[in-house]
């Protein structure tokens, strides 16, 4: 197997964002041809020709690069770019949109990102939903932000979304902090845009431990969070989804694939937004928000839970909301969407359906 130089893994990763023409021809040309075994690394004219297509590449890219962004990236026919919403305070929100039909939109949990959302979005789109979901502020392609990591601002940002899409009749799906960014704008911005919703092992209506709260979570939990994350933020992405996955438990299958891609989809954000998510999902509370909602909201925990414990978030919702279907899942961990993905699809899809029930599973 061919071992890539750091630089030519950085080339090739490149092709994901940078426009296709004159550039971006270029470059893949350069890729195709420097791979080819015996011409990159076997002669010392094998080296001179990759450098010099690696120089030519570097320039052209460079230059077309830099005339787009003046022109605000004028596409030509074939090419594409990432798509993404520019919010009032100029932080740029990269989404997918999949597909044709009722629009389904994911909200991600913390740290992560859109792609979280694969085994759903798939799923959905082949069953005739318009699928949408964007990496939050500070996370994954967005812009990574200094302020406004909190959650009156990522509800404002999702609202940005659905009016550039002009979303309509949508069916808005939150998996954790993504559950409250759900919750904090059906209170904030209304239902006018939303026939209903879904709240998986979601944070409302508090995470934190307080008088009026006392099944929460201590201060000490989250801080302990913090501390892990500024003293070494890859080994505690690492260390973490052995609990978020259900990993740690006797008799676990762990999948290192779904370690590394939930650790990669960490790894993306920016650490300070990343760092403010945390009192935002913990300090939040959104038990005024679920007051305000009035469509219906089906709710979906696994009693293993051992991020955000079912008691204090699952449970209570499902009693302060007026329209809820509470499905409890016996032995299922926090990522449940990633590892019971058919469990929770055929669930999600009877929900938007209309087939939910009110009984616990």
């Amino acid at each position: 197997m061919q071992i890539l130089p750091m630089r030519r893994m950085v080339q090739i990763a490149m092709l994901r964002v940078l426009p296709l023409g004159t550039a971006g021809a270029s470059y893949i040309s350069f890729v195709a041809k420097a791979g080819r075994a015996g011409n990159v690394n076997g002669t010392t004219g094998g080296r001179k020709r990759y450098r010099r297509r690696r120089d030519f590449a570097n320039k052209q890219a460079t230059e077309v690069y830099c005339q787009r962004s003046q022109h605000g990236f004028k596409l030509n026919q074939g090419e594409h770019l990432m798509a993404t919403i520019t919010t009032k305070d100029g932080t740029q929100i990269y989404y997918k949109d999949w597909g044709k039909g009722q629009p389904v939109v994911f909200s991600h949990g913390w740290p992560l990102t859109a792609d979280d959302w694969d085994g759903q979005m798939l799923f959905f789109g082949q069953h005739g939903y318009r699928v949408i979901a964007h990496d939050r502020r500070g996370h994954g392609r967005s812009s990574q932000t200094w302020d406004g990591n909190e959650m009156d601002t990522y509800a404002d940002d999702l609202a940005t979304l659905f009016e550039k899409l002009d979303l309509k009749d949508a069916i808005m799906v939150g998996h954790s902090t993504g559950g409250g960014e759900v919750a904090r704008y059906l209170g904030r911005h209304g239902a006018k845009r939303v026939a209903k919703a879904v709240l998986i092992s979601s944070v409302p209506p508090l995470m934190l431990k307080t008088e009026k709260n006392p099944g929460g979570l201590p201060i000490s939990a989250f801080d302990s969070l913090r501390a892990a994350l500024a003293a070494n933020r890859p080994q505690f992405y690492k260390d973490i989804t052995l609990p978020f996955y259900g990993y740690n438990r006797p008799g676990a299958k762990i999948s290192e694939g779904i370690r590394e891609h939930w650790w990669l989809q960490g790894m993306l954000g920016g650490v300070k937004a990343h760092y403010d998510c945390i009192k935002a999902f913990s300090e939040t509370d959104f038990t005024e928000d679920l007051k305000k909602i009035d469509i219906p909201v089906l709710v979906m925990h696994g009693d293993d839970d051992q991020i955000v414990p079912i008691g204090a978030a699952g449970l209570m919702s499902a009693k302060i909301l007026k329209k809820a279907t509470l499905k409890v899942y016996p032995g299922f961990p926090h990522g449940m969407p990633t590892t019971n993905a058919d469990q929770i699809n055929a669930d999600l899809l009877a929900f938007l359906k209309g087939a939910a029930t009110t009984a616990s599973a």
